[in-house]
């Protein structure tokens, strides 16, 4: 059941797009920011009572729709997951994005590429030149298609094996993740406004995490929620990518970026395409420092078409582990 609901959801999202996600997210930046508005008073543990108040009771709402569902047909259950999985997943949150800056590198009109990658990152990125707007790009679809598509399919699936609803877990990692973004103290930027389109959930602020007491417990259980998934899709990567290289970047390059587990993600990402990400970018007048990731050639519009290739491969790969896991399942 678990399979083809994901197959359902990705393939509804592939022929109807959901063209009001954004005011999804407004609703849902309101919502979170009432309680940091009446919550947040710098410590620690009003951020995690915030945190319990917020997405507890969403979860318990999901989790018993769910049931009541399935007592009344399983294939309403079903039906659920997949909506579920529809609003929280898939390749259309960005892919528009990676295509029309793709197909704008390979036009050569760079100016219309920066102006989209600007939007998509939420950060000025008029001073790049071609290869760092294709490098920069490459990167921002890693960690999307991680967050928008592998990290679901994990706490999915778990949630599932657990008898829990599948729709939960799908729904704890997302509001996991958008609780951690809005809370990350120095970035003022809320989804669901005119800069919704930018993806803050995947922005520059998830290298650099703010001091700020009330997010902090957003940030950690991000973190611990986060780690099977990340590890999990770089070893994927190695299986659909160049396997050596992959392994190599990252064991030995991963540590060198601020943020970790975004590191692996990248590293990972970028031995299995065998192009070069991160090196130092210019930002705001500045030479923006960052640790070389991968090996290879620099990244060009031929990469980025590379990176669409590994993203749908590693996809593929889960879905046949997905079906070869039902297959045993049901054959024990």
């Amino acid at each position: 059941m678990s399979l083809f609901a994901l197959i359902a959801a990705l393939l509804l999202e592939q022929l109807q797009p959901l063209s009001s996600r954004k005011y999804l997210y407004g609703w849902l930046s309101a919502y979170v920011q009432f309680f940091q508005h009446h919550f947040n008073a710098g410590q620690r543990k009003h951020g995690m009572i915030a945190w319990l108040v917020a997405v507890l009771p969403l979860l318990a709402a999901v989790m018993v729709a769910y049931w009541l569902l399935y007592r009344v047909h399983p294939l309403l259950a079903w039906a659920f997951n997949v909506l579920v999985l529809y609003l929280t997943m898939g390749f259309r949150q960005f892919s528009h994005y990676f295509t029309d800056i793709h197909l704008a590198l390979r036009m050569d009109r760079l100016d219309e590429a920066r102006n989209l990658l600007s939007r998509w990152r939420g950060r000025p990125s008029h001073e790049l030149n071609a290869e760092e707007v294709a490098r920069v790009t490459i990167e921002q679809a890693l960690i999307a298609s991680h967050r928008y598509v592998f990290g679901v399919i994990v706490w999915f699936v778990l949630f599932s094996a657990l008898g829990m609803g599948g729709a939960t877990g799908a729904l704890l990692y997302r509001l996991a993740l958008f609780l951690r973004t809005q809370w990350n103290a120095g970035d003022n930027r809320v989804e669901g406004s005119a800069t919704v389109d930018a993806s803050p959930e995947i922005s520059y602020r998830d290298e650099q995490p703010g001091p700020d007491e009330f997010g902090s417990f957003a940030r950690i259980t991000f973190y611990i929620l986060e780690w099977l998934p990340v590890r999990l899709t770089a070893m994927t990567f190695a299986v659909v990518g160049d396997f050596e290289d992959t392994i190599y970047c990252w064991r030995n390059q991963a540590s060198k970026w601020p943020d970790y587990e975004t590191g692996i993600l990248l590293a990972s990402g970028a031995g299995a395409l065998g192009v070069r990400l991160g090196m130092p970018i210019p930002q705001g007048g500045l030479l923006e420092d960052r640790a070389e990731l991968g090996t290879g050639d620099d990244a060009d519009p031929d990469s980025m078409q590379s990176a669409v290739g590994l993203v749908w491969r590693s996809v593929v790969l889960w879905l046949i582990m997905l079906l070869l896991l039902s297959m045993a399942s049901l054959i024990g």
